[in-house]
């Protein structure tokens, strides 16, 4: 698989790569020029159904291979990403049009550590069941079965990406999955590419297939019905139909939709870690993050000052040369989501008459020769915004940032609370026992003090309301790749019954016709016995009255 110019990409399932039809495929471009770089094999149905296959023979082996063996297989996998983090980043870069300062420290780097983290959950037995002691002899105990056949629909964040293979191909946790997978059609190249590097590691044939396509290949993944559970990370619409097609088969699903967070400045906030909060949750990676504060709050008394100092440090956001370390920004992934920023912008100039504070729908300076063509955008801010602006209350998923001034915090935090999404909230003050307070009642899966965007792998996060369905990262990401077995065990050598001899009666047919193991209640089920006999004796009493 090349690393080199142009990027093409084949299905991989079964251990292999497939050219299964040249005919049958699409392009990639590079988001900073807008010129394809690439082909990428498109898969058919029948593509669908192999890898499935592939994946379910694939079961039986993986299932019942011991935790600490398929731990290694990810430690391997985590080394080797590391080692090819440049060649993978620049690709990625080319790919995505995040900047190579993004791709080559956060990306590949942050599923490394996802990667590493199971495995040694996993390895060390951290996912076990439990065992509890309910009387003399009788007890309980749990165990964590593999789901079977998984399907993953991915976006273009690669850590994303890495985050979901983890949970399912090892799933880290049980001996689960047997993953199917189907990048984002705008960003295909890492598919293929994290095959090789599982097969590389020692993965078995079968357990990661990478299908790409597009809608309609996903719906008939998400519909098959050999899957038996849905991860789908995108837009709350396109959720809502794939939560409804899992649902017809009873399908487990993990959702992580859209968001339009709320970022709250208190008047004592720190300014400078207030305004460097405020960037990150808006223009880090242009603005294309799930997680995203762009509704940014701020005090009356706050307001001017806060803008201020946001203004100087925007100057700080360098867009430029891709590859250059120094570019902190870069463009939209594509043209569909550039328009669609870009008509955001328009409207909320001329249609919303927010009062726009800086940038514009205008292209931005310091965009590369030859990059005219590119989806490229400039960082935007619009102050004096209200609640009931259309780029206040969608999800733009661009770097808009809309600053909404308030009187008091209640105000605010029934405002903040004012959306039908919930998946991140954050607070910026110097008094942590307010903070606490105000993280309480804001209604969102995923929140902040004093910082933003960081999810590290250890901290599950998931969505409220219709910013999605169960969680990732951490012990409770894992557990929702595994069903939950338990099992009662009685050895005291009787069972507990409310079929027994009343006092003093004599059964009509004696002894005839009982097993041969049959016996009469011994002396420590004799309390049993009795009270099996209150039972029948108060349905008996019962029955008389009717």
């Amino acid at each position: 698989m090349s690393f080199e110019l142009p990027y093409n990409r084949l299905l991989h399932y079964g251990g292999m790569p497939h050219l299964t039809d040249p005919i049958n495929h699409f392009q990639t471009f590079d988001p900073s020029t807008g010129k394809p770089i690439g082909d990428i094999q498109a898969a058919s149905p029948a593509d669908v159904d192999a890898a499935i296959q592939a994946a379910e023979k694939a079961f039986p082996s993986w299932s019942t291979t011991p935790a600490i063996q398929r731990s290694r297989v990810l430690h391997r996998a985590a080394t080797l990403l590391r080692a090819a983090n440049d060649e993978i980043a620049r690709a990625e870069t080319h790919d995505t049009g995040k900047p190579f300062s993004e791709t080559s420290t956060v990306d590949v780097a942050t599923g490394a550590d996802v990667l590493e983290y199971y495995a040694n959950l996993v390895g060390g037995g951290g996912l076990n069941g439990e065992t509890v002691q309910l009387r003399g002899g009788v007890w309980c105990y749990t165990t964590k079965e593999p789901l079977g056949v998984t399907a993953s629909l991915t976006i273009w964040h690669t850590e994303e990406e890495l985050r979901f293979v983890v949970l399912t191909e090892l799933c880290g946790s049980l001996r689960l999955a047997w993953l199917q997978e189907i990048p984002s059609e705008f960003t295909s190249l890492h598919g293929e590419t994290l095959a090789q590097v599982y097969t590389d590691a020692g993965l078995p044939p079968g357990v990661f297939n990478v299908v790409n396509g597009d809608g309609g290949i996903g719906a008939y993944l998400t519909s098959h019905p050999s899957i038996a559970k849905v991860s789908f990370t995108g837009q709350v619409s396109t959720g809502k139909k794939v939560a409804t097609s899992a649902a017809s088969e009873m399908k487990y699903v993990t959702m992580e939709l859209g968001g339009k967070s709320a970022l709250i400045i208190l008047e004592d906030a720190m300014l400078e870690t207030a305004v460097d909060g405020a960037m990150m949750a808006n223009f880090f990676s242009s603005g294309q993050v799930c997680t995203n504060g762009t509704r940014v709050f701020v005090p009356e008394q706050l307001k001017n000052v806060f803008e201020e100092r946001l203004l100087e440090k925007m100057s700080l956001i360098r867009i430029g040369d891709l590859m250059d370390p120094k570019t902190n920004m870069g463009p939209l992934v594509s043209k569909i989501h550039y328009d669609k920023v870009v008509g955001y912008i328009k409207h909320g100039i001329s249609v919303d008459k927010a009062e726009l504070l800086y940038g514009g729908p205008d292209p931005p300076v310091g965009v590369p020769l030859g990059c005219e063509n590119g989806y490229w955008v400039q960082p935007t801010i619009f102050h004096n915004c209200t609640d009931d602006m259309k780029i206040v209350r969608d999800e733009i998923f661009g770097p808009v940032m809309c600053i909404l001034p308030y009187d008091t915090v209640e105000h605010a935090i029934r405002r903040a609370n004012d959306t039908p999404l919930g998946l991140a909230a954050g607070v910026f003050t110097q008094d942590l026992n307010q903070a606490h307070t105000i993280i309480s009642k804001l209604q969102a899966g995923i929140t902040w003090v004093n910082t933003w965007g960081e999810s590290p792998a250890e901290m599950s996060v998931g969505g409220w309301k219709q910013s999605g369905l169960g969680v990732e990262n951490g012990r409770k990401g894992i557990e929702a790749w595994v069903r939950t077995k338990s099992t009662l065990v009685d050895m005291t050598g009787s069972v507990a019954t409310a079929f027994t001899e009343l006092e003093g009666s004599k059964s009509v047919a004696g002894d005839r016709g009982r097993p041969m193991n049959w016996r009469k209640s011994s002396r420590q089920d004799k309390g049993r016995a009795v009270r099996s006999d209150k039972v029948c004796m108060a349905v008996q009493a019962a029955a008389s009255d009717l």
